[in-house]
């Protein structure tokens, strides 16, 4: 399932990603650093929600947020949204 998240507080605009279950299979930044956005994107790839929501929320670099906390974030919606 394709979902699209409205990032805050970071220079990346979007997150879309997609997810098989439990599963990441695709993230893709919209705006900000492309190298540290694609980096970040495959090495998600194929990890747990839980375990890339555990690994990344509280990532700060500009102001109390990230890329990488943002992706957290957006699953972790994501997650709530489902289980209601």
């Amino acid at each position: 399932m394709k979902k699209t998240f409205t990032t805050s507080g970071t220079c990346s605009r979007f997150i879309d990603f997609e997810l098989d279950g439990e599963i990441i299979k695709e993230v893709k930044f919209i705006g900000g650093c492309t190298g540290n956005t694609s980096g970040l994107a495959r090495l998600v790839q194929g990890m747990s929600v839980s375990e890339v929501v555990e690994r990344l929320k509280g990532t700060v670099c500009r102001g109390n947020t990230s890329c990488p906390d943002q992706l957290a974030k957006a699953l972790e919606e994501h997650c709530l949204k489902q289980a209601s």
